[in-house]
C-alpha cells in the first residue's frame, strides 16, 4: 500500500503535468484513505495478534498521512464502547436540542453547508512544519491529503447517520452496546469496496471491531440471518455510488439535532435552515 502510494508521488513528479495533477490527487487521496483503513485495524488489534506488531504498523501507516496513530486510537476506542450514545460518544453525535438552539443563524448554516472542520489540521501543519517547496508540498501531499478527508469525513458520517431509515440515539439506562452498534449503517461503495478494504461493511465492525477487514464481508454474510430485520441491507451502488452523495447532502440539510429530553431521541430539522434551502 506505501509502496503504491510512493510509486504514485514518483510518477506524478515525473510526468508533472497539469493534466495529470487532478488525476494523482484522486488517485493519491484515495490510497490515503485506504492506507488509514488498514491504520485502524492496527488500532482496534485486528491487523495481528501480536500487540507491538500492530502498534508499529500502525504507527508508521497513519504517520505516513499525518494522523496521530496513539491519539486517534484511544478516541476511537471510546467511539465504539459508546456508540449511539448522545451523551458519551465522540463520533458525529448530534447536538441536544438547547444547544443547537442557542446557536446564531449564521453559526448553523456554517456549520452544516461549509466544510471547515476539514481545513483545520492541514492548516495548522502547514504553518508548523514547512519542509520543501510550498506549492510541491500542496500539489504531492496537500491536497491528497484533503481527498483523504473528504473520504474519511464522507465515509464515517454515513456509516452513522441512517437518514433514510432514521435511526435512533440512545440515553441513560436505553443505551446498550448491541443497541449502538445496531445504529450503524452499511454501505456499498461499488468499486471503491476493494479498494477501501470493505469499510463499508460496518455494523459488523461495531458489534465485533476485532474482525480483520479481509473478514468483514464472511462475518457480515454469517451474521444477517441472525441480525434478520435489524440488520438493514445497504443499497446496491452498481460500479458508482452516485445515490450515497444524494444521501449526504439530505442528511446535511435536514439532521440538525436531538431533543434534549427522552431517551431514544431521533435527529430532527431546523425549519430556518430547511427555508433557506428551499428559497
Amino acid at each position: 500500500m506505501l509502496l503504491s502510494s510512493f510509486a504514485l508521488a514518483a510518477a506524478a513528479l515525473y510526468l508533472d503535468s497539469w493534466i495529470c495533477w487532478p488525476l494523482y490527487w484522486a488517485a493519491q487521496g484515495t490510497m490515503f484513505w485506504a492506507i488509514f483503513v488498514l491504520g485502524h485495524d492496527c488500532g482496534h488489534g485486528s491487523f495481528s495478534n501480536n500487540h507491538l506488531l500492530n502498534n508499529v504498523v500502525g504507527h508508521i501507516l497513519h504517520s505516513s498521512i499525518l494522523v496521530p496513530y496513539h491519539g486517534w486510537r484511544i478516541s476511537h476506542r471510546t467511539h465504539h464502547q459508546n456508540h449511539g450514545n448522545v451523551e458519551n460518544d465522540e463520533s458525529w453525535v448530534p447536538l441536544p436540542e438547547k444547544i443547537y438552539k442557542n446557536l446564531d443563524l449564521t453559526t448553523r448554516i456554517m456549520r452544516y453547508t461549509v466544510p471547515l472542520p476539514m481545513l483545520a489540521y492541514p492548516i495548522y501543519l502547514w504553518r508548523r512544519s514547512p519542509v520543501f517547496d510550498p506549492v510541491q508540498v500542496l500539489k504531492i501531499h496537500g491536497v491528497p491529503y484533503l481527498i483523504f478527508v473528504m473520504w474519511l469525513d464522507f465515509v464515517t458520517y454515513l456509516h452513522h447517520h441512517g437518514h433514510e431509515q432514521k435511526l435512533p440515539w440512545y440515553r441513560g439506562k436505553e443505551w446498550s452496546y448491541l443497541r449502538g452498534g445496531l445504529t450503524t449503517v452499511d454501505r456499498d461503495y461499488g468499486w471503491i469496496n476493494g479498494i477501501h478494504h470493505d469499510i463499508g461493511t460496518h455494523v459488523i465492525h461495531h458489534l465485533f471491531p476485532q474482525i480483520p477487514h479481509y473478514h468483514l464481508v464472511e462475518a457480515t454474510r454469517a451474521a444477517k440471518p441472525v441480525l434478520g430485520k435489524y440488520y438493514r441491507e445497504p443499497k446496491k451502488s452498481g460500479p458508482f455510488p452516485f445515490h450515497l452523495f444524494s444521501n449526504l447532502v439530505r442528511s446535511i440539510g435536514e439532521d440538525h439535532y436531538v431533543s434534549d429530553t427522552g431517551d431514544v431521541v431521533f435527529y430532527q430539522t431546523d425549519p430556518r435552515l430547511r427555508n433557506i434551502k428551499s428559497n
